[in-house]
């Protein structure tokens, strides 16, 4: 069985409930350990109202303890989650579990907290120094996005072949498609041949070099670009498990629209295994009592069980 660190997420959110009242079902799977100290974990389970199993493996001295404050934004919060997800990072770094599974947190926590990173996966970069790629979804649809959070007017000046052919072999070594895997076009209608714009034409040298390296068997790594408002549909999906976004929006609107409640955050090319949710913290619903779905949770520690 296999032994995951979870990082506990933003404790003013809903993760601390994911957390207890699925561990039975995650013990039966891993062998979990909580980045969360004891303090902080009472704390929780008192204001859920929620016992804490006695085999609920915890970890000391995490980060300073605080009060908790359902659903607000906070840099205490900030910075607990952070040091949580750091110390779960080192955990397997140094072998000591085999793999990480994080729950959500919220990026303004983290910059209340004076953490210069937007997310785990820009800190995942920074810590490995390596080029960390974000996919999402399930064995359904799997989306990996190029870009992911800039701002939109980013999105075409970043669009070079150089980094676009990296990411492109990179991704394709660590995911191990079993099918060709779709590729977006940036534009409306792929650009129509540059009427619409010409950043087609970069996409389509990456792949062609992405597909002469990458190349093992009958069937292409990467598709050419493809129409971006028609590469989700039934007919299409039918041929792809995976595809590869241009940006952001363009990827997981869909993705979500299709598979919301299962889908998970793959941390893909590092030396560690990382799987998230693929929620957000949930102020809204946190520390009220509310039926949580935990099918995004359970899938991401089976990823983990699977690979």
């Amino acid at each position: 069985m296999k032994k995951v660190a979870i990082s506990i997420g933003d404790l003013n959110g809903i993760g601390i409930q994911l957390a207890l009242e699925n561990h039975h079902a995650v013990s039966e799977l891993v062998e979990p350990v909580y980045c969360i100290d004891r303090e902080m974990l009472l704390q929780a389970s008192e204001k859920l109202g929620l016992p804490v199993p006695k085999d609920f493996q915890t970890i000391k001295s995490v980060a300073p303890a605080f009060e908790i404050e359902e659903g607000k934004i906070s840099a205490e919060s900030g910075r607990y989650a952070y040091e949580s997800f750091n110390k779960a990072v080192i955990m397997a770094d140094i072998k000591k579990v085999d793999a990480v599974c994080t729950l959500p947190i919220h990026k303004k926590a983290w910059e209340l907290a004076g953490l210069r990173y937007k997310g785990h996966t820009d800190a995942l970069r920074d810590f490995f120094n390596a080029e960390a790629i974000m996919m999402l979804g399930c064995p359904q649809m799997y989306v990996a996005l190029f870009t992911e959070h800039i701002p939109l007017k980013e999105v075409a000046p970043s669009i070079k072949e150089k980094e676009l052919t990296r990411f492109l072999i990179d991704f394709y070594q660590t995911a191990k498609p079993e099918k060709t895997v779709a590729v977006l076009g940036l534009n409306p209608h792929a650009g129509d041949d540059g009427v619409l714009g010409d950043e087609e034409k970069i996409i389509q040298k990456a792949v062609d070099t992405a597909n002469s390296h990458c190349q093992g068997g009958n069937i292409p790594a990467y598709s050419n670009p493809l129409v971006p408002d028609v590469a989700f549909t039934p007919n299409t999906r039918k041929h792809y498990t995976h595809y590869v976004a241009m940006y952001h929006d363009q990827g997981l609107a869909p993705l979500k629209a299709l598979h919301f409640d299962e889908g998970i955050n793959v941390s893909l090319n590092l030396p560690i295994l990382r799987t998230s949710v693929d929620h957000g913290t949930a102020f809204d619903i946190a520390y009220k009592g509310m039926e949580l779905n935990s099918l995004s949770y359970l899938n991401a520690i089976r990823y983990i069980v699977e690979t």
